[in-house]
């Protein structure tokens, strides 16, 4: 059985629990409570999955159960209310891996983020089009802006990339924005 990672810190027993529930069945899960790494965020959790971001992960998973775990996602924010309480960043790790990050101060935004998650399967064969050579890691951050998720960062071996505007730019080793 495939394994999947749940890596966070100051996430309650029963919602660790719970998400253990709805991932048990489809994969063997390892937690990791970590030390505080951001000092910006009261509670964070990584979800780590050895899977590609497709329809076909979607058919597999169940529909049914993935509108669950975005339902838990949503009330993590709801239970820690507004400001930066929140962190959850999903990872498929397929040929390519894609990485989500959801951390708005605004509950309405966090859950727009959520929500909008599947409508990047739409636009992913687009976005892989337009990809630094070689890259291996895309992820996304969710613009509130647009109320879109959009790519925000490419790596290719040692090499990380910003796109900003309509195209590419090779990132600084201190350049972290």
């Amino acid at each position: 059985m495939a394994q999947t990672v749940f890596r966070y810190w100051g996430i309650s027993p029963w919602e660790i629990e719970v998400l253990y529930g709805y991932f048990s069945s489809r994969f063997e899960v390892v937690q990791e409570e970590i030390e505080q790494e951001d000092t910006r965020f009261a509670s964070h959790i990584m979800v780590r999955m050895p899977v590609a971001f497709s329809d076909e992960f979607f058919r597999w998973f169940e529909y049914r159960r993935w509108e669950r775990v975005k339902a838990l996602f949503k009330e993590m924010k709801r239970r820690r209310g507004s400001g930066n309480a929140i962190r959850v960043v999903l990872v498929f790790e397929g040929n390519r891996s894609i990485l989500f990050r959801m951390d708005s101060e605004d509950k309405q935004w966090f859950d727009n983020s959520v929500e909008k998650l599947d409508f990047v399967l739409e636009l992913l064969p687009y976005h892989t089009q337009k990809l630094p050579p070689a890259a291996h890691t895309m992820e996304y951050r969710f613009d509130t802006q647009a109320v879109r998720w959009r790519l925000h960062e490419a790596r290719a071996g040692d090499r990380r990339y910003r796109f900003r505007g309509d195209r590419w730019h090779m990132m600084e080793d201190d350049d972290d924005t």
